[in-house]
Parts: structure tokens; sequence; C-alpha cells
């Protein structure tokens, strides 16, 4: 039997464009998610985010991975401790957290 691999969260960049419902601005044209998406690997977690982006009436358009706590921070980058927060949360519920929705406009 394989051995379970651990759940990892991953920073994920996502673009949505519009769709009947989907509960943006009037006036926007899409918007840009951050999300913390629990999975094994980061494949999982874009599926996972995707899934769940879907139903809740978003379009996403196009996923960008930023990695895992421990690769972004490799990377340089500065992580807050809400940020942080936000990331336990995702890997405690194992679920997908939207931490920022900025709509776009043309």
């Amino acid at each position: 039997m394989s051995e379970k691999r651990p759940q990892q969260v991953y920073t994920l960049a996502i673009e949505v464009g519009r769709k009947p419902g989907d509960g943006l601005p009037d006036k926007a044209t899409g918007a840009g998610l951050i999300c913390y998406a629990s999975g094994v690997d980061e494949a999982e977690a874009v599926r996972e985010t995707v899934a769940i982006l879907k139903q809740a009436d978003l379009a996403p358009l196009d996923v960008s991975g930023y990695g895992t706590l421990e690769e972004r921070l490799k990377n340089g980058d500065e992580i807050d401790d809400e940020e942080r927060a936000l990331m336990e949360r995702a890997l405690a519920e194992n679920s997908v957290i939207v931490a920022q929705m900025t709509p776009f406009y043309e």
C-alpha cells in the first residue's frame, strides 16, 4: 500500500471572467483572486480550487501557482501573520480560502 502524502497549502492566483450570477460588480470585466488551497500536490490544489469556484458561479480562466509556504519563503516572499493564519486554516479545514478578490475594469 502506498504511503499517503501529506496535504500542503498552495498559494494560487486565479483570473476569472464574467458569468451570470457571479456576484462581481456590474461594470467589472472579471476579477483576480488570491486563494490558499490544500492538496497533496499543486495540481490537486488547482483542480479543487477550480471546481469550487465553478460551484460558486465564477468562471475561472487562468491559474498561476506560487507554491507552498516553504517554497515562497525560499523565494524571498514576505508572508505576514494574517496570510499564515489563512494558510493554516486552509490546511486544518482541507479547504480553499479566497483571501483576496480584486475586480478588473477595462
